[in-house]
């Protein structure tokens, strides 16, 4: 009878010792996830080259951003509350057509979050805020 005791403790010891350390991997995992990347002014203008010519929205040819959407809201960059179908302001591409520039409206008028997208790899580099007033 105690040693059938003593086994039903070490199960239930090594059950909670196990759960703490899926519980710790877990938290820390959350911890180390990267949200969307601020831009510094030097990669900014290292991304802009002379022949920047602005693209019609109606087109539907720039770069899928709505993944990279999705995390400037779950990290409360862009508000929620702007629809989808008003939230791109302006597209700009450079002449050799390996980067856009994709201006995002927000609440505040004049204001903008800026996106940084490099074609040639299909990805967004990151993004920049713009006060216009």
């Amino acid at each position: 009878m105690a040693m059938h005791h003593y086994l039903r403790l070490t199960f239930i010891l090594l059950f909670v010792i196990t759960s703490l350390f899926c519980v710790y991997f877990i938290i820390k995992k959350r911890k180390e996830k990267k949200g969307p990347k601020l831009l510094s002014k030097e990669k900014y203008n290292c991304s802009m080259n002379e022949g920047m010519e602005e693209i019609s929205i109606s087109n539907e040819s720039f770069f899928n951003i709505w993944p990279y959407v999705s995390e400037l809201k779950a990290a409360k960059i862009l508000s929620k509350k702007i629809k989808e179908s008003d939230l791109v302001h302006k597209v700009y591409r450079n002449s050799t057509n390996d980067c856009e520039h994709i201006l995002l409206a927000t609440e505040k008028e004049n204001h903008f979050v800026k996106v940084v997208v490099d074609k040639s790899k299909k990805k967004a580099l990151g993004y920049l805020l713009l006060d216009l007033s």
